[in-house]
């Protein structure tokens, strides 16, 4: 056979082949649009089969064109691409100085600026904020330095190499961990950062068959060296009312046995915990899990009123303040990294800048501010936010968000579906494989250290020694006549004592 022929025989196969596959596309058309008019579910595909069908698929796309081509930089949510920028910079440990300005509208109501002192900090005289103990009445107490930590991610909603970054990262960088309430794993444990556990409503992870609490199981957690405080979570940002969702999808045999639940079955956390019905029971449940443990223990909670938290208070200065938790997590009520319904996610429960001045003020009105530490979580993923937090009177402030974005996330937005491009929150294992531990590690280690330190030089601008040492005359809050005024004026403070004093008075 000549060349000539070969080449013939050659086309002659391409041109049979581009008809057979001509004819599969015009058969599965053929399927498509019948499928599509004699279906019931979708209006759109059964007026318009077939190209109907593009219409989720465009959809599922704007996400990321918004996110990289339409959105402004300062105008995407629940983060912009600014905000994403720094800390993509920070986690990278690259520098986020800027040429030419800011890019932030300063005449926009409710934009945080800080008062700047004419005698600013110099490098000698500023210091490594001060140590603070958390649980004084407990025979382990912990003693921590840094604050800014991560906040609550359970194994199982976020993926292995994720977990186990964090762990390093955590561990490198000095700062704590929560294992959100998904139960303690080795990966928590393998990068030998501080822990904190949280015992969810389903009390994953310290639970018995019947999913009540474990008390054998939690005080073989407490032996752990490396968990250092118990948290239990009353309510958290996303779903205040609603327990914890994991699909699935994501209930391998690892989490099914982490969390004591069936494999491939939805685990969808009770509302609340059972054992607590009023304020009495929830400082008695503290008090019962820190007899087990020994250990620090606290809550974590959305605000929704100032009743509520002066309730608890009123009962703590009547049985004394040993009782007291040894910290209260303020969440924020604009969402989390948990998925959640929307209905829950945009209108209940009050967000951080209204909840966590209400629960540092009342504490300090019924002077327990000093036996309580205050734990600030929501959104707070820049160094203005933790600037801001620290300014309100919070001790340490955590961020979930912040460390995903360290690890690599790119807000795709398909945190509940097992499809995570970037291998965050996937179980996906040709997913995971993006995620480098090591290198994430790193990321999450200069993450937090850049935070701390930008903190710190906005500390020392404002004329004082140590970011702890901000108060609220260093912060103010735009208005809607675009002029700033003082945050102590907007929320004085609160004298110590002052709301004992009306309570004895009345």
């Amino acid at each position: 056979m000549d060349e000539s022929t070969t080449v013939v025989s050659l086309v002659e196969f391409l041109a049979q082949l581009f008809v057979f596959a001509i004819g599969i596309a015009a058969l599965l058309i053929v399927i498509l649009y019948v499928r599509d008019i004699t279906q019931r579910r979708h209006a759109i595909r059964r007026n318009f089969p077939v190209i109907g069908r593009f219409r989720d698929f465009f959809e599922h796309l704007g996400v990321f064109f918004r996110a990289y081509f339409f959105a402004l930089d300062r105008e995407e949510m629940p983060f912009n691409r600014a905000e994403r920028s720094w800390v993509y910079k920070a986690s990278k440990n690259e520098s986020n100085v800027v040429p030419f300005g800011s890019t932030r509208d300063l005449k926009k109501p409710g934009t945080t600026i800080f008062a700047n002192t004419a005698y600013p900090t110099l490098s000698e005289d500023a210091a490594e904020p001060d140590s603070l103990l958390i649980g004084p009445y407990v025979p382990n107490p912990y003693e921590v330095k840094s604050f800014f930590h991560i906040s609550a991610m359970s194994y199982g909603a976020i993926s292995r190499p994720a977990a186990i970054a964090l762990s390093n990262g955590a561990r490198m960088a000095n700062i704590w961990m929560n294992t959100g309430e998904g139960g303690l794993c080795e990966h928590h444990l393998t990068g030998g950062a501080d822990i904190v556990f949280q015992i969810g409503t389903a009390k994953y992870g310290c639970r018995d068959a019947d999913g009540s609490l474990s008390e054998q199981r939690l005080a073989e957690l407490a032996q752990q060296s490396a968990v250092k405080m118990f948290e239990i979570k009353i309510s958290q940002g996303a779903k205040p009312g609603k327990g914890g969702i994991l699909p699935a999808a994501k209930v391998t045999e690892e989490i099914a046995e982490i969390r004591g639940i069936e494999v491939g079955k939805s685990s969808i956390s009770p509302n609340r915990h059972v054992e607590i019905e009023n304020t009495s029971d929830l400082l008695d449940y503290v008090a019962h899990i820190r007899n087990i443990t020994k250990k620090p223990t606290g809550f974590k909670a959305v605000i929704g009123s100032a009743d509520w938290i002066e309730e608890v208070c009123e009962e703590i200065v009547d049985r004394g303040e040993e009782s007291a938790p040894d910290f209260i997590a303020v969440d924020s009520a604009d969402g989390g990294s948990g998925a959640a319904p929307m209905s829950l996610i945009d209108n209940m429960g009050l967000p951080i800048r209204e909840a966590l001045p209400l629960v540092v003020d009342t504490l300090r009105g019924y002077g327990l501010r000093d036996r309580v530490r205050v734990i600030s979580s929501g959104k707070l993923i820049t160094p203005v936010e933790v600037a801001w937090a620290l300014c309100m009177g919070a001790d340490f402030v955590t961020s979930a968000r912040g460390f995903m974005f360290s690890l690599g996330c790119i807000q795709a937005l398909q945190c509940d579906r097992n499809t995570c491009p970037t291998g965050v929150t996937t179980h996906n294992k040709s997913l995971q494989k993006g995620l480098d531990i090591r290198d994430k590690s790193l990321r999450v280690m200069h993450y937090a250290q850049n935070i701390q330190h930008e903190v710190g030089t906005i500390a020392h601008s404002c004329g004082v020694r140590e970011p702890r040492e901000m108060e609220r005359s260093h912060c103010r809050i735009v208005q809607a006549n675009g002029l700033s005024i003082p945050l102590d004026l907007i929320r004085p403070n609160v004298e110590p004592g002052s709301l004992l004093a009306n309570r004895k008075n009345n």
